[in-house]
């Protein structure tokens, strides 16, 4: 980490706005700007249509802004390359999803394994990391059991293995409740608090108001607006 690294918020946008071609023309995100600290916990909560999944992109390097700036750690990105914003992704976010996206013909341990053959981590040290982190998240006896033999709540939880396994500054989680009961959602929820409590920053996108309440700020965005709650 650089000295700018330290002092600086991990993400900053400044008067961002996402436009997509029509006719007409949609603004999914409006002149939306946001400062979040590293070690953070927020929930950007909104109604479908509102530009939740715009704002997942567009933070997690998927996407690039029509008009506006971010920086991550304080680093421009609008001039990244495809390869330099694929590696910033590596080293500093991870992704988990509603859908858990985890490989059906891999066993839970390949799974975890995979993310770090793109972000640096040295060979010997993969599967120990590997290991660790599912100890992490309570899975150390499924580490050979295939995806489609876990529960809903299991298989979310390798996600959440996978996501923090090469140690990312930022999760994301994109509605990661949604496919979840409701013990089950309260019981991943505490581990990304756990995560965040260990100096993770958090971001929960989510369209569960119970689940945004659970953070220290809430965002909502409306009409591709941002207001904080």
């Amino acid at each position: 980490m650089t000295a700018a690294d330290a002092v600086a918020p991990l993400i900053e946008l400044r008067d961002i706005t996402r436009s997509f071609p029509g006719p007409p023309e949609v603004q999914a995100l409006k002149g939306a700007s946001l400062t979040v600290a590293a070690g953070d916990y927020l929930s950007i909560v909104g109604p479908s249509g509102s530009g939740k999944s715009t704002m997942l992109n567009i933070l997690g390097l998927l996407d690039r802004p029509s008009v506006g700036e971010y920086r991550l750690a304080g680093a421009l990105t609008g001039d990244l390359s495809d390869d330099d914003r694929a590696a910033a992704r590596a080293r500093f976010i991870g992704f988990v999803f509603q859908s858990f996206h985890l490989l059906p013909r891999r066993s839970v341990l390949d799974n975890v394994l995979m993310p770090m053959l793109y972000s640096g981590v040295p060979r010997r040290e993969r599967e120990s990391r590997a290991r660790d982190a599912l100890s992490r998240v309570g899975l150390s006896h499924r580490i050979d059991f295939l995806p489609g033999s876990l529960s809903g709540g299991e298989r979310q939880r390798v996600a959440v293995a996978r996501a923090v396994v090469s140690g990312p500054r930022m999760l994301l989680a994109d509605e990661p409740t949604g496919n979840l009961d409701q013990t089950t959602s309260g019981e991943v929820m505490t581990l990304f608090e756990e995560l965040n409590d260990d100096g993770l920053t958090l971001i929960v996108i989510t369209h569960d108001d119970g689940v945004a309440r659970r953070a220290r700020r809430r965002i909502r965005i409306s009409d591709g607006r941002l207001s904080e709650l």
